[in-house]
């Protein structure tokens, strides 16, 4: 098979699926059918917007059968309203029941979370799931040890972090680190790579709205995330893979309240060049 094929039989010859290639694989003259350009095949990305976007369902991928593409449901997307509720309502939850997660609901919140756009369809993040509480234990109890050595040696950095207060609780038996959270979720990729940060970062931000609709929270983990990329006895407790680096980590776990209202925010500050 050749990198796509098009059904001669229901293709209208629209020309949609040459027009929204991002790498511009797809040649399309009026009245003629799609083909590859010269090269097509180490240019594409595999991003799948040709499959998708046909109305026909006449474009397969080699490595994206349209059969395997879910339609759109039209019943179930969002309208505006629907849409900015659920994003206003969304909280950061730092109080969790004690109730594991199942392994299923995180695969699946992952699942989702893969969707998530990165930069030449690259899908860059590599994921690590913690959920043993003995081991959240002593990871949190790491990042308390790199806020102590802040506090002795990057004074004006901690104080602008509160790192002090966040120790005195910690040491109150306050666990300030993963707040309870049953799992904490981390993405990481390749130190070398300039698409990571971003691209971990975006995937992480689906799972948080994804978690939501699943009756889950999730709040990110922003000392440990500080402390996985600048304190040598976090890496060795981490062991990623070589080379790798902590992008970001997100609690995960069920709320203990319910939320009734959705609060206030500043008024966005915008500059109009229109």
């Amino acid at each position: 098979m050749s990198l796509f094929e098009v059904d001669h039989h229901t293709c209208t010859k629209d020309g949609i699926c040459a027009a929204v290639c991002p790498s511009r694989i797809i040649d399309f003259s009026k009245g003629q059918f799609p083909v590859p350009v010269a090269g097509a095949e180490n240019a594409c990305i595999q991003c799948g917007h040709c499959v998708a976007v046909c109305p026909s369902a006449s474009l397969t991928h080699r490595d994206i059968p349209v059969e395997q593409c879910p339609p759109m449901q039209k019943d179930l997307q969002l309208s505006p309203e629907h849409c900015e509720h659920f994003l206003r309502s969304r909280r950061s939850i730092r109080v969790y029941k004690n109730k594991a997660v199942p392994r299923d609901e995180i695969k699946r919140l992952i699942e989702i979370a893969r969707h998530a756009p990165s930069g030449r369809n690259s899908q860059d993040a590599e994921w690590l799931v913690l959920g043993n509480r003995d081991e959240l234990d002593k990871l949190a109890g790491i990042v308390v040890d790199w806020m102590r050595w802040m506090i002795g040696n990057q004074p004006e950095i901690a104080l602008s972090m509160y790192l002090s207060r966040a120790v005195q609780r910690w040491e109150d038996g306050k666990d300030i680190i993963f707040r309870g959270a049953p799992a904490v979720i981390i993405t990481h990729a390749e130190k070398e790579n300039p698409r990571a940060p971003t691209s971990c970062n975006m995937v992480l931000a689906y799972l948080e709205l994804a978690a939501t609709g699943m009756g889950l929270g999730s709040c990110w983990a922003g000392y440990f995330n500080a402390a996985a990329n600048s304190f040598p006895p976090m890496g060795a407790a981490l062991a990623l893979p070589e080379g790798h680096q902590c992008y970001g980590a997100m609690m995960v776990g069920y709320p203990k309240f319910n939320y009734h209202r959705m609060p206030l925010r500043r008024t966005p500050s915008i500059t109009w060049r229109v």
